[in-house]
C-alpha cells in the first residue's frame, strides 16, 4: 500500500499504477443492477451525448478514472470527443484554446487561465485533449460573477455591461426548487438570507455550465462530451444536469456519481442507486490528492 500511495501522490499513471489502481474502485450500473468495467461504461456512450462525472475534488482514484474515461472516449470516438470542465471559467476560453493550439506556455496557461490550485489532477485530461486536438470547454462562471451574486443575489447580474453577458447564460437565471433546494439547505444546515444568496450562486454555476455544454453540443453535432464537476452539481440528475436536460431535451445524458466510502469492500448499492446511472465507489484507504 505504501508504494501505491507514493505513486498516486506523484500523479504517475504508468503500467504499474494502472495495475494497482484497478483494485481500488468499483463501478455499479444502476440500470442493469450489476458491477461493470470502464469499457462497458464507454460502450454505453454509443447511445448518449454527454457523460457527467460527478467527483469529490480531492479523490485521487476518481481523478485517475476521469483520465482513463476521457482516454477511452477519445480512442473510441476519434475527433468526436470533447472535455468540459467546471474547473475553468467561460471568460478564459481563449486562453484554453491558445494553450491547446500550442501558442502559449503552460505557465501562462495556468496563470492567465486561473487554473485551480489542484490543476495537476486535471492536467492529464487537458494534455490528452491537446495531444489529440480535441476541444476543451471552459464551462463555469467566473469568480467575480459568483462573488457578486453571493453578495447581492442574482439581481446583481442585471447591472453588468452588455459585453460581460457574453460569458453568462441568458438572464434571468431560474433557481431550482424542490429536491435540489432541499439538499442544498440540508448541506448548509438551514434556511436564511445568507444561504439563499449562496444557493443563487450555486444556480449560477449550474446554469452557466449547462449553457456552455448545450451551446457546444448544438454547434458540434455527434460529439461525445465528458463533463467534470463536483458531484453535488449532477447527483440525482439535479443541478447542472437538470438545467442542461431542460434546455436541450434531445440530448441523451448519462451521469456518474463517484466518491470514496467506508463500505468499499462490500458496498450497499441499493443505498446509492438514486445518485446516478453509474456509481463509482473508491477505496477510502487511498491517500487524497490534497
Amino acid at each position: 500500500m505504501k508504494i501505491l500511495l507514493i505513486i498516486i501522490s506523484l500523479g504517475l499513471c504508468g503500467k504499474l499504477y494502472a495495475q494497482d489502481i484497478n483494485s481500488h474502485y468499483k463501478i455499479f450500473d444502476t440500470r442493469k443492477q450489476k458491477t461493470i468495467s470502464l469499457d462497458d461504461l464507454i460502450t454505453d456512450m454509443d447511445r448518449a451525448d454527454v457523460l457527467f462525472f460527478g467527483e469529490d475534488h480531492n479523490d485521487s482514484v476518481g481523478h485517475y478514472l476521469e483520465a482513463e474515461i476521457f482516454k477511452k472516449l477519445s480512442n473510441r470516438y476519434p475527433q468526436k470527443a470533447a472535455l468540459s470542465l467546471e474547473m475553468f471559467h467561460t471568460d478564459v476560453q481563449p486562453v484554453v484554446n491558445e494553450y491547446l493550439a500550442g501558442l502559449i506556455s503552460e505557465k501562462n496557461f495556468i496563470k492567465e487561465g486561473r487554473a485551480w490550485g489542484n490543476y495537476k489532477d486535471y492536467k492529464p485530461l487537458v494534455e490528452q485533449a491537446k495531444q489529440q486536438k480535441l476541444p476543451v470547454i471552459a464551462a463555469n462562471a467566473a469568480a467575480r460573477y459568483s462573488n457578486a451574486v453571493t453578495m447581492n443575489g442574482l439581481k446583481a447580474l442585471d447591472n453588468l455591461p452588455k459585453s460581460s453577458l457574453n460569458f453568462l447564460p441568458p438572464l434571468p437565471i431560474d433557481t431550482a426548487q424542490g429536491r435540489y433546494y432541499d439538499k442544498f439547505t440540508e448541506t448548509l444546515g438551514g434556511h436564511n438570507m445568507g444561504s439563499m444568496k449562496i444557493y443563487q450562486t450555486q444556480n449560477l454555476w449550474d446554469a452557466t455550465m449547462a449553457w456552455s455544454i448545450g451551446k457546444f453540443a448544438k454547434l458540434n453535432k455527434g460529439f461525445k462530451i465528458l463533463q467534470l464537476n463536483g458531484r453535488f452539481h449532477s447527483d440525482e440528475k439535479l443541478g447542472t444536469l437538470a438545467k442542461l436536460a431542460q434546455a436541450n431535451p434531445k440530448l441523451k445524458i448519462l451521469n456518474i456519481s463517484s466518491f470514496s466510502d467506508q463500505s468499499f469492500t462490500n458496498p450497499d448499492w441499493e443505498k446509492f442507486k438514486n445518485l446516478g446511472d453509474y456509481i463509482i465507489i473508491t477505496d477510502p484507504a487511498v491517500k487524497r490528492s490534497y
